[in-house]
């Protein structure tokens, strides 16, 4: 027996999911009005954990997240209903013979969010790598002036999550274009 807010959330995800594949349907989500910038975006974020907590800690736990697609519907979940031109999945320009895809744009908020689900001790010893090719990646991006990595590590695989921030986070300058860096790593 489900009850009302069991459903209610199966037809949220359902209409998630929907507009992923359709960008045109993304209008019918709900959407809080506010003034809503990159940094209130960032303490959506910080918000992770409790969120998590809360799905895992019900009487018929709901969600557990195994996998970077898992973390991308969770975060998009929690991003959604306050940044009203959040898409998904949005795919990038080639740069070096490489395609990216962005995993959020918000145009409007200027901002990118990657996720990056820390799947093993060689990942998390590597993955300082993987972000600086993302920031290459988004430095000459038109709709790039803040790019969030949220880093989700359950195993605490990432040998040293303060050395990784000071290394990752802070402003940079191309040809007169400044991009803010942030870095979330939650466990």
């Amino acid at each position: 027996m489900t009850t009302e807010w069991q459903n209610r959330l199966r037809r949220v995800i359902s209409q998630v999911n929907a507009a992923k594949s359709d960008p045109r349907l993304s209008a019918t989500l709900p959407r809080p009005k506010g003034i809503v910038t990159a940094d209130s975006a960032i303490s959506i974020l910080d918000g992770f954990e409790d969120c998590l907590r809360y799905l895992k800690s019900r009487r018929r736990p709901l969600l557990g997240i195994s996998d970077e697609y898992q973390l991308q519907d969770f975060l998009f979940l929690m991003l959604k209903g306050s940044i009203q031109d959040l898409t998904p999945e949005n795919p990038t320009d080639r740069v070096a013979s490489r395609f990216s895809s962005q995993d959020f744009l918000s145009k409007s908020l200027a901002l990118v969010v990657e996720a990056k689900f820390i799947r093993d001790k060689k990942h998390g010893r590597s993955v300082t790598r993987e972000l600086h090719d993302d920031i290459e990646m988004y430095r000459t991006h038109p709709s790039c002036s803040t790019l969030v990595f949220f880093l989700y590590d359950p195993q605490k695989f990432i040998p040293s999550v303060d050395a990784l921030r000071r290394h990752i986070e802070g402003e940079r300058r191309y040809e007169g274009k400044v991009l803010t860096v942030r870095c979330l790593v939650k466990s």
